[in-house]
């Protein structure tokens, strides 16, 4: 075989060499990318439960503030609760990839949580608005709300998993840093979830005396 032949086949291998490595780089970018636009879908579906708990609190503080002697630091706590959330700065687009700015978003989401669970407890001394279907229907809606929380917060999780482990899978972990990503940090437990709300009554105001 001559020389010429030789470099040919030479050739021949490398450039099929170069276009199976690109096919396979190729690869890796396109799932990389599918990945994270899910990790994002999946953040964008807890934003907007998490937004629909917060246009629900308006609505539930003028219906309990309505009742007679309500406790006042209940309804307090968790109007500064919703202006907290609304202070925490994320990214315009996508999902966090700060930990300490998912934590800081996770604990205002907890407080507003923990003081409208405290308000729902505080209402079951109160009968007449429980007993209102006004009360009732924005009750279940939370409920429901939160609900869908748990569910959607457990698919970011599921979905951040997925990503984060192809990131760090070979030959992706090679390529992953110069495709500009990197691994999106993932929703804790909440220290002291498990734990009932602590209720402490505010009988600073008494209940008007009862007509006979």
């Amino acid at each position: 075989m001559s020389i010429g032949k030789i470099l040919l086949a030479v050739l021949g291998a490398f450039v099929v060499l170069v276009i199976i490595a690109a096919l396979s780089v190729s690869g890796i970018y396109n799932r990389l990318v599918t990945l994270q636009q899910a990790t994002d879908a999946a953040w964008a579906q807890v934003q907007n439960v998490y937004q629909r708990r917060a246009d629900l609190v308006p609505n539930l503080v003028n219906t309990v503030a309505g009742a007679a002697n309500f406790e006042k630091s209940t309804l307090t706590e968790v109007t500064a609760a919703r202006a907290s959330v609304g202070r925490v700065q994320l990214p315009a687009t996508g999902a966090p990839t700060d930990p300490a700015q998912l934590a800081q978003f996770e604990q205002a989401q907890a407080q507003l949580g923990g003081a409208l669970s405290r308000l729902l407890v505080v209402s079951e001394n109160y009968p007449n608005l429980t007993a209102t279907a006004g009360f009732r229907d924005l009750q279940a809606q939370l409920e429901g709300t939160e609900n869908r929380i748990s569910v959607e917060r457990g698919r970011f999780n599921d979905a951040v998993q997925a990503y984060n482990t192809a990131l760090k899978r070979f030959p992706a972990v090679i390529f992953a840093g110069m495709f500009g990503h990197t691994a999106r940090p993932y929703f804790t437990a909440v220290a002291g979830s498990d734990k009932p709300p602590t209720v402490q009554f505010d009988f600073s105001a008494k209940p008007a005396p009862s007509k006979p």
